[in-house]
């Protein structure tokens, strides 16, 4: 028998989830479109989710970048391809898979011709938090996965260390929800700096998500999806002892 799920994950005041405001996400973006104005230091595009409006998952991240941005969809800059390679090799199919972010602007520093990317801070994620909550009501997914620390604020309205709910599967209102790292984390580690094993624990995250039970072939010791810790990735302790000083944000 599998140990018992540790308690739910508390949902962030704001959220409203149980408030019906629109119909499907044509009407959501329509509004937050003509409602919501830029913050300081924002673009003023909305860039909006993308996926099947009624995905049983439901993917998380914290902002989009410039490339999202630019393009006017999220996820498809670098991290987001990245991810997209992930969730293939985890078994998944990304078309069937619904993409956003906590925040619905870019969020940047002018340096020349370029625009370098700015954390949101608690306030920025407060201001789109009702907009995720409907976001959220209308996809009504099985599963929500947090990817980074902002988009797991953004959920439950605290900020915890990652490494304290990394990978272990938790209630979250009448769903299930699991935090892991953003595939931008991956971006900035060296090939010699802990990518491969990273990213093979990125992707046991991952499939940990829908409730699929990695294979033998991915790892032995992945455990179960409804174990409320992993069981211990022995192939991945001595790397993970070695982890680069980068911090698996945002």
């Amino acid at each position: 028998m599998g140990t018992a799920l540790p308690p739910a994950l508390p949902v962030a005041e704001g959220l409203a989830l149980g408030e019906k405001r629109f119909a499907d996400l044509a009407q959501l973006y329509a509004a937050l479109h003509g409602d919501s104005a830029p913050r300081p230091g924002f673009s003023d595009r909305i860039v909006p989710g993308r996926g099947p409006e009624h995905a049983a998952l439901f993917l998380l991240g914290e902002q989009p970048g410039d490339r999202e941005d630019r393009a006017g969809q999220a996820f498809v800059g670098p991290a987001g391809r990245l991810l997209e390679q992930c969730m293939r090799d985890a078994a998944l199919d990304p078309a069937a898979l619904f993409l956003t972010n906590a925040v619905k602007r870019f969020k940047f520093e002018p340096r020349g011709k370029r625009r370098i990317h700015q954390r949101p801070n608690a306030g920025d994620v407060a201001h789109y938090r009702w907009w995720l909550g409907q976001e959220i009501r209308i996809v009504q997914p099985r599963v929500v996965v947090a990817l980074g620390v902002t988009a797991l604020h953004a959920l439950i309205g605290a900020r915890l260390p990652l490494k304290n709910v990394r990978g272990r599967v938790r209630g979250w209102d009448e769903r299930t929800l699991l935090a892991t790292i953003h595939p931008s984390y991956l971006l900035r580690l060296r090939p010699d700096g802990g990518y491969e094993e990273e990213r093979a624990a990125f992707v046991l995250d991952l499939r940990r998500g829908p409730g699929r039970r990695p294979s033998s072939a991915d790892h032995q010791s992945a455990g179960r999806i409804w174990d409320a810790k992993p069981q211990p990735r022995s192939a991945l302790s001595s790397a993970r002892a070695m982890r680069p000083a980068a911090s698996p944000m945002p």
